[in-house]
Order: C-alpha cells, then sequence, then structure tokens
C-alpha cells in the first residue's frame, strides 16, 4: 500500500506536469496543499465520482482557484470522468480543465474560482443550504441531509474583505458544518505576505465565533487528520484550520518563494523536483497501486447506496415530505405554480394599484412567497426599503435554520456570492435585496452568477434619481446599464404593478442565469392594456400606446420614465403628432426576440425616436438609431426632492415633447 506521502506526491507530479505542458499555471498551491487535500478526499470526504449530482455527497470548493490542478488532480485520482488527456490538456480550447475551475465544465467542480474569496463566501451558502434542509426535511432517526462543506483558501482569499463579510456571517448562523483549510505558506505573488499581510488570522476567525485550529502542519497527514477531526466534533460553529505549508512543497530551488507561485517550474525544475520527491515515473505517468489508493468509486457507490436505503425508509414514513424534497432538489416548480401565476396576474390587473414598484415586488412576493417553499429571500440591512419580506416570511437563526429569510447584514458582497452558493447547492431560489446603486459592492457575485448560469434574484431598488434627498451618491446612473451588458443577464425595470407581477414570474422560472429586478422608490401610475398588450410584456418591449397608421415618431421608455412617455404622447397627440409609446422593461429579452417582432415594435422605417431612462444613454443608441434623440442621465444627480430632481435634470413632458420634434426634424 503506497505511503500517504506517495498519495500525494501524484497530486504533485500531475500538477507541475500540466503546468508545464501548457507553459502556464500555478503550481504552488498544489503542491503545497496536496498532504492536506490527500487526507481529506482519502479520510473524510463523502462523495460519489460515478454521481457528481448525488444530493447529500459533500461539498469541497477551491476558494484560491487558481490551484486548479490540484482539483483536477483530485477529481482524475479519485475515479470523476476527468482523463489523462484531459489533464494534459489543461488551460486548452474546450477542455475539462480551464485555467481556474468552472461550474458544468468539469465533474465534480462545485462553483467557478478564481476571483479570491468568492469560493469560500459560495461555500457558506453550501453550509448554509444543508443547514437549511437539514431543519426542514430531517426528522429523528431519518437524517436525509447530513454533509459537510470543506473549502481550501490562501492569503489572498483572507485579503479580500468578501471574506470578512462571509466569514462574519457564517459565524452569526453557526454554520458547524463548515470547514476550512487556510493555506497558510507566506507567499503570494509579490512575494512574502508579511509586507502587506499580518493579520492575526486565528484571532480574527475565533472573533467572528468560529472554533480555529491553530498551527498544524499542513505536511503532516496525522496533524491533518486530528484537526479534521477535531473540527467535526463542534457542531455549533464553523472551523478553520490555519495550516503552515511550503509553497511549491518538493521543488528543490523554488519551494517558498514567490517563483513557484503562477509559473510553470521549468524542464530542469521539474527534473529536480521528480528527484527530490522521489518520484521517477514519466510525465502525466501514475503508478497502478497509486491509482488503487486513490481510487473512491467503490466507496462512494456504498455511500450513495446506503443514503438511498435511508432515504427509502424516509419515503415510506413521510411520502409528503420525501416527494417535496425529491421536487425541491430536482429544480422543478409547484404543480400549482401556473395557477399561482393566474392569480398573481390578476390581482395585478384588479388592483389598478398606483404603487412604487418595490411595493409592487412585494406585493407579488405576497402571493407567490407562500406558494414557493424554496424561496430563500434577504436583504442587506435593507428589508424594509427593498420589500422583500414577505407574509410567511421567517428570519433564520443560528438556534432555528427552519426559516425562509436571511438577515444579510450590512454585506452586499457576501449576499450575492452566498445566494451563489445556495443556488448551487439545490434545493433553493435565493433572491437578496439592496439599492441598486449598491449593485457595485456585490457586482463580481452578479457576474459570477451570469458565468455559472445560476438563477439568483438581485432585487435592487431606489433604480434612480427618483429616490431624491439621498443624493448623488445613492442616485445609481450608470448601473442599469452596465449590468444589462453582462452576458446571460436578464434586468426587468418595470413601469408599474403589472410589469413588476410578469417580471416576477419570469424570475421565478429562469433557472439558467440571474435575473435583476431595478424597482423605484417613488410612486408610479397603472398603465391600462388589453390581454395582447399584458402577454408581450414578457417580450421585454412592447406597444403599450399605438396610433392610427404609421407613427411619426417612437418614444421608448422603461420604469418611472414609462408614465413620462405617456403624457408627453397625449401632448404631441393634440398637436397633430402620431407617438407610439413603447414600454421596454427588459433590454435583455427584447433582444432575443425574433426580427418580426422587433419590427414591429419598432419599425425601421420610423427613424425618429426619442429614449427617455433616468441613466447613461450610451447603450441605447442601438434601439434609438442614427436620428434618435435621448432624454437621460450623463451625468451624477443632486440632492433635491425627486420631483425637483426629475425636473433639473429636463425629465419633463416639455423635454420630450421638444426632443421628439428634434428627432423628427432629422429625417
Amino acid at each position: 500500500m503506497p505511503s500517504r506521502r506517495e498519495l500525494a506526491n501524484a497530486i504533485r507530479a500531475l500538477s507541475m506536469d500540466a503546468v508545464q505542458k501548457a507553459k502556464s499555471g500555478h503550481p504552488g498551491a498544489p503542491m503545497g496543499m496536496a498532504d492536506i487535500a490527500e487526507v481529506l478526499w482519502n479520510d473524510f470526504l463523502r462523495h460519489n465520482p460515478a454521481n457528481p449530482d448525488w444530493v447529500d455527497r459533500d461539498r469541497f470548493v477551491l476558494s484560491n482557484g487558481h490551484g486548479s490542478m490540484l482539483i483536477y488532480s483530485l477529481l482524475h485520482l479519485s475515479g470523476y470522468d476527468v482523463s489523462i488527456e484531459d489533464l494534459k490538456q489543461f488551460r486548452q480550447l474546450h477542455s475539462k480543465t480551464p485555467g481556474h475551475p468552472e461550474y458544468g465544465e468539469t465533474p465534480g467542480v462545485e462553483t467557478t474560482t478564481g476571483p479570491l474569496g468568492q469560493g469560500l463566501a459560495n461555500a457558506v451558502g453550501m453550509a448554509l443550504a444543508e443547514k437549511i434542509l437539514a431543519a426542514q426535511f430531517n426528522k429523528p432517526g431519518y437524517e436525509i441531509v447530513d454533509h459537510y462543506t470543506y473549502f481550501f483558501a490562501g492569503d489572498g482569499c483572507l485579503m479580500e474583505g468578501i471574506s470578512h463579510e462571509a466569514c462574519s456571517l457564517a459565524g452569526v448562523l453557526g454554520l458547524g458544518k463548515l470547514i476550512g483549510f487556510y493555506d497558510d505558506n507566506g507567499i503570494s505573488i509579490d512575494g512574502d505576505v508579511a509586507g502587506w499581510f499580518r493579520d492575526n488570522t486565528p484571532k480574527r476567525f475565533e472573533a467572528y465565533g468560529w472554533h480555529v485550529i491553530r498551527d498544524v502542519d499542513g505536511h503532516n497527514a496525522e496533524e491533518v487528520r486530528a484537526a479534521i477531526e477535531e473540527a467535526r466534533k463542534h457542531a455549533d460553529k464553523p472551523s478553520l484550520i490555519c495550516c503552515r505549508t511550503v509553497i511549491g512543497f518538493g521543488s528543490p530551488n523554488k519551494a517558498g518563494t514567490e517563483g513557484v507561485h503562477g509559473a510553470a517550474l521549468g524542464e530542469d525544475e521539474v527534473a529536480a523536483t521528480r528527484e527530490n520527491i522521489g518520484w521517477p515515473h514519466e510525465p502525466f505517468t501514475v503508478p497502478e497501486e497509486i491509482r488503487k489508493g486513490w481510487d473512491a468509486r467503490d466507496k462512494g457507490r456504498q455511500l450513495e447506496d446506503e443514503w438511498d436505503a435511508k432515504f427509502a425508509a424516509y419515503e415510506a414514513e413521510f411520502p409528503m415530505l420525501a416527494a417535496e424534497f425529491r421536487r425541491r432538489m430536482s429544480g422543478a416548480l409547484p404543480k400549482d405554480w401556473p395557477a399561482v401565476c393566474e392569480k398573481l396576474l390578476a390581482t395585478m390587473l384588479e388592483g389598478k394599484s398606483v404603487a412604487a414598484t418595490r411595493k409592487a415586488s412585494q406585493m407579488a412576493l405576497d402571493i407567490i412567497g407562500p406558494a414557493l417553499p424554496e424561496f430563500i429571500g434577504g436583504s442587506a440591512d435593507l428589508t424594509g426599503s427593498n420589500n422583500t419580506y414577505f407574509k410567511g416570511s421567517k428570519g433564520i437563526t443560528h438556534e432555528d435554520a427552519s426559516g425562509n429569510y436571511v438577515y444579510y447584514g450590512v454585506r452586499e458582497f457576501a449576499m450575492g456570492a452566498v445566494m451563489n452558493g445556495l443556488a448551487l447547492h439545490g434545493g433553493f431560489i435565493p433572491y437578496g435585496g439592496t439599492f441598486l446603486v449598491f449593485s457595485d459592492y456585490m457586482r463580481n457575485a452578479i457576474r459570477m452568477a451570469a458565468l455559472m448560469n445560476q438563477g439568483s434574484i438581485f432585487v435592487l431598488t431606489h433604480d434612480s434619481i427618483g429616490l431624491g434627498e439621498d443624493g448623488p451618491t445613492h442616485q445609481p446612473v450608470e448601473h442599469i446599464a452596465s449590468l444589462r451588458m453582462i452576458p446571460n443577464m436578464s434586468l426587468w425595470r418595470p413601469c408599474d404593478t403589472v410589469e413588476t407581477a410578469v417580471a416576477w414570474k419570469a424570475a421565478v422560472e429562469r433557472r439558467d442565469g440571474p435575473t435583476i429586478l431595478a424597482l423605484t422608490r417613488q410612486n408610479l401610475p397603472h398603465q391600462q392594456r388589453d390581454d395582447a398588450q399584458v402577454k408581450n410584456i414578457a417580450r421585454g418591449g412592447y406597444v403599450l400606446r399605438d396610433v392610427d397608421g404609421a407613427p411619426d415618431v417612437i418614444l421608448i421608455a422603461t420604469g418611472s420614465e414609462v408614465g413620462l412617455a405617456m403624457e408627453a404622447a397625449d401632448r404631441l397627440a393634440a398637436d397633430g403628432v402620431n407617438a407610439r409609446v413603447v414600454s421596454m422593461p427588459n433590454v435583455n429579452v427584447f433582444a432575443a426576440q425574433d426580427r418580426k417582432y422587433i419590427d414591429s415594435v419598432l419599425p425601421r422605417e420610423v427613424t425618429a425616436r426619442v429614449v427617455i431612462e433616468a441613466g447613461v444613454s450610451d447603450a441605447w443608441h442601438r434601439w434609438a438609431g442614427p436620428n434618435g434623440r435621448f432624454v437621460c442621465m450623463d451625468r451624477f444627480g443632486v440632492s433635491a426632492p425627486a420631483e425637483i430632481a426629475f425636473q433639473y435634470f429636463g425629465f419633463t413632458v416639455d423635454n420630450v415633447v421638444k426632443a421628439a420634434r428634434d428627432s423628427m426634424a432629422e429625417k
């Protein structure tokens, strides 16, 4: 039987070989953390390589994702569908082994990591998901949800601010099945971290409420094993195992230096490392006895079979709960979801409410929330302003995780990444609120949701200068345009209660990418529509007000400016000008429609157009055309009551009418 060090050396050899072949990559972290990974994966991690989606598997997250050859080596050696040929294609086009781990590209990769600290925060979300599902579904003697979340993180992850936000929240919520490994090697890209990172990490995590295990020799398997056993005994709080390691362990000339962090070792150093660690095998060659020592397929199959038997007994005792668990973990919506949506739309149409769309959003949540047990809401300390708390919401606490609402505190970035972790775990549709302007704080988490095709829902209120007196620091200007530009994003800016209802329906049903709901603070009027118009809201843009014959000018507006467009159209009509109003609550969805539909809404021959939106104009040129005019915000806002601010920046009927006439004059 191979020794632990020999098993770990397989990771080191595969990692340096793959990086060397690619002539790029990060061999230091895999070589430094190989001994820790060997103990965790061979002695503790419950997983089934034949079924990477087994619902009760332990989750493993490599937060320091630049060390991706560590996880690729682990997946290959333990029996996942990651071959030696895949390792040879490290960092190559369309391979299963991209430069950083990518969810959906490699079986066994639980989340996309690379932006440091976010994997750690995703792991917090996964651990939170486990705790909530266990509270909602487990019964005495039937612990069908019972798994751990493990993460690896380096100095870079812990320097990033998101690590403070997420780890603080994890301590508050008592996520006892979250265990992290801190790769304390003292080196980052610029060299010895002592010049810029001197935190007392153990004390810091103890202050968060974590159980901290200090000064573990990360190259001593028995110390690592003992630390994991100790961490698993502390069910009331997350644990951090602080491991002292040598980056690039085994490299005789580069170990312990920044030179091994982010570059291939070089042929000579690879050969010297082989000799130094006693690995006489050719590149990408793993002896059969070492493969057998790593192979987790039989063990994994047995673990899943045991869980299947446990779940079968649970199903016999609690058939309705078992069916609901299956549904939620599969991602299917409840059977009565269509009826819920019919009720939602009917309620909004009947009410004809004059309401802020943030309030309309809460009205929608009051209807759909109780029908979606998988809903997990929250807000970054703005619950009363975001209106994200619906009838039936229940806060999640350290002591009681059976609820469906997370008080994230002022932690926008962590909220976004934790939401992604909840979505990745399965069993939940997460939504979370903050002010639109603070989407800047969590922008990379929003981007990662889009990159990973995760259906997180971001409720972003106070969407323009309409929030008024708080002034330019809180008035978003460029945010909507920049968020629309994220690939795979779906951003809704509804103009009234009906469009808000349609937006929520679309957000819930969109499971292959994130949705942003940009909502107003100020009240907006109800717009009258026929059945066809209501149906076309879901297409992202539609004709809200039309004219007999060809229009002379088209007014394109979103959100709070739709009402202004309607008033301007009435003024133009009184002057004999035929003005069509197009409401475009979702530019992303509208742009994806077929050409015939787009042309029916925005006929190419009608070149007189005005775009009205309280945000920057740059991204609107596509729809405005060469003769278009803009009533937009191409500067920062001001502190003033909303109506004064709108008037000051030209969001008036007179200005829209002037813009329409100027555009018509270009013909």
